[in-house]
């Protein structure tokens, strides 16, 4: 553990930084979680820490504005209120404390029933700081003049997936590693994750699990059909550029929460993130092990 009241640097080199102002985010459908969210809010008031900011996780617009005026946010929710803030405060550096809201979470790190101690563990500065890699993704539409259109570009923590779109059909995705051909999947989709994500929707087609603090990137396709079935690990530098063919729209989610529709031969190009997700954590380091066998019930 590190003392951090005085802006401390971490063993790791992370600057961890005394906690002065504080954003809530909680889940707008969860009732409970903003009724805990004041009850933390009235806590951290109590001990000298303001709370500057309220707002439910979902309102994007309003959190991109407020997110740069905290030093650290707490989220009340599932995995997926800290998805959405991690891509909202990494930009910024703003770390995260995720208070465990839903059934199944890896990123959340204080449980419901039990937060006051593990909040007076970090306002005694008795915390670290955990770093995981992102992904950065756009998509470009190919014109017949030779130039390029950039639709979107979006973070994810945990993945990328391109996938056949509503029609249980199977699409065709081209794939290349560092501007060379890697192989055509004829598959449901391709999911391209983080060592995050290597315990979300990656390993459920059985995905390898990476380490969080892993700076890999994960290339594995969904239900393929007489074509490469097996996960490729890529260095943290790689760029995985896919195009998919097909006759109907296919689509890519990010984190399963942001949704573009694409047309054929548009390509999704997908790369490393110069921002990373950074989490307060006050168990041990060794705990990813622990509270992924407890998860997955693999314990015996």
């Amino acid at each position: 553990m590190h003392q951090t009241q005085s802006a401390q640097v971490t063993s790791d080199g992370i600057a961890a930084p005394a906690f002065a102002q504080v954003g809530i985010l909680h889940h707008p459908k969860k009732p409970e979680s903003l009724a805990l969210g004041r009850e933390i809010g009235d806590f951290l008031q109590a001990h000298g820490v303001p709370v500057i900011w309220h707002e439910s996780a979902w309102d994007a617009e309003a959190v991109l504005t407020r997110i740069p005026t905290a030093d650290l946010v707490v989220t009340l929710g599932g995995d997926g209120t800290l998805l959405r803030a991690a891509r909202m405060g990494a930009p910024f550096q703003v770390p995260m404390l995720g208070v465990k809201m839903g059934r199944l979470g890896f990123l959340a790190e204080v449980p419901p029933e039990a937060w006051i101690g593990p909040l007076k563990q970090m306002l005694a500065g008795n915390y670290w700081l955990e770093e995981r890699l992102m992904l950065h993704m756009r998509v470009e539409r190919h014109l017949a003049d030779g130039s390029h259109h950039l639709l979107c570009e979006h973070e994810a923590l945990n993945d990328v997936v391109l996938s056949r779109g509503d029609l249980a059909r199977v699409v065709r995705i081209s794939a290349q590693l560092d501007g060379g051909h890697l192989t055509q999947y004829t598959c449901d989709g391709l999911i391209v994750a983080t060592a995050t994500g290597s315990t979300g929707y990656a390993l459920a087609v059985s995905g390898p699990i990476l380490p969080p603090e892993l700076r890999n990137i994960l290339v594995i396709p969904i239900a393929p059909h007489l074509s490469m079935d097996r996960a490729v690990v890529l260095s943290e530098g790689a760029e995985v550029r896919l195009r998919a063919y097909t006759d109907h729209r296919p689509m890519v989610t990010v984190d399963g929460q942001v949704v573009v529709e694409i047309e054929d031969g548009d390509e999704l190009i997908v790369v490393t993130s110069p921002h990373v997700a950074r989490f307060v954590r006050m168990r041990e380091r060794s705990y990813f092990y622990k509270t992924l066998m407890d998860k997955l019930q693999w314990t015996v």
